[in-house]
């Protein structure tokens, strides 16, 4: 599937304010927490609970988002499909952000185990 700039630009100015909520319950409705979904998050953004919520509040665009994000160096292992894309062949950074964090919603959803998640095994 073909990204296009109005794609990209779409998902710039997408606040994370209006995902997150989609995001705590997808991971509820399978049985996970959102304590577990504030830990994927912290892992690949760095943002601690504090910033977060102060993040959602300011309702930031996930350009601003992820411009204040502190990127995991392993966010390069998430890798397959996520929304009808392939993760490593999005050539946008910002687009390819927001799908590691969609990714990361969906294997904590899916009940992947922590570890495998945060690509620590």
């Amino acid at each position: 599937m073909n990204i296009t700039p109005e794609h990209n630009a779409r998902m710039a100015k997408m606040t994370f304010a209006s995902v997150y909520p989609h995001y705590i319950t997808k991971v509820q409705r399978k049985g996970r927490t959102k304590e577990e979904l504030h830990q994927v998050i912290a892992w690949l953004t760095g943002f601690e609970d504090k910033k977060l919520q102060e993040l959602v509040e300011k309702k930031v665009t996930f350009e601003t988002f992820f411009e204040n994000a502190k990127l995991n160096p392993n966010a390069h292992l998430i890798t397959g499909v996520i929304c009808g894309y392939r993760i490593e062949e999005i050539e946008n950074p910002l687009t390819k952000q927001v799908r590691y964090l969609d990714k990361l919603v969906d294997e904590l959803a899916k009940g992947k185990k922590m570890e495998k998640i945060l690509r620590q095994a």
